[in-house]
């Protein structure tokens, strides 16, 4: 699941959540607006888990990164130069993330 589809169900129970706690307030039922309410708190904290753990990328991010680094071995890249390039690239990245978020 990407982490679009995990905001697109978030934002669907948040709406839900929403419309649960107006309704129970409406029918002065505290019980019914406080289970919406703390429903709606458990799928942002969902939420909030899933974009720390991916970095906000897709989950499956590395399936694709096989089948880019496939596709190029089958077009005549020699498989080692490219997962290489690949060792590289991921020192590059978590380098600039260090420089730009220093903690």
């Amino acid at each position: 699941m990407t982490a679009r589809a995990v905001r697109r169900v978030v934002i669907g129970v948040c709406i839900g959540g929403i419309a649960g706690m107006i309704a129970g307030s409406i029918a002065n039922n505290d019980g019914a607006a406080l289970t919406a309410g703390i429903i709606t708190a458990i799928a942002v904290v969902c939420l909030m888990v899933a974009t720390a753990v991916t970095g906000g990328a897709t989950v499956g991010s590395g399936e694709r990164l096989e089948e880019l680094v496939d596709e190029l071995v089958a077009g005549g890249a020699d498989e080692a130069t490219v997962r290489s390039l690949v060792r590289e690239s991921v020192k590059l990245g978590r380098q600039q993330r260090a420089v730009e978020s220093p903690n």
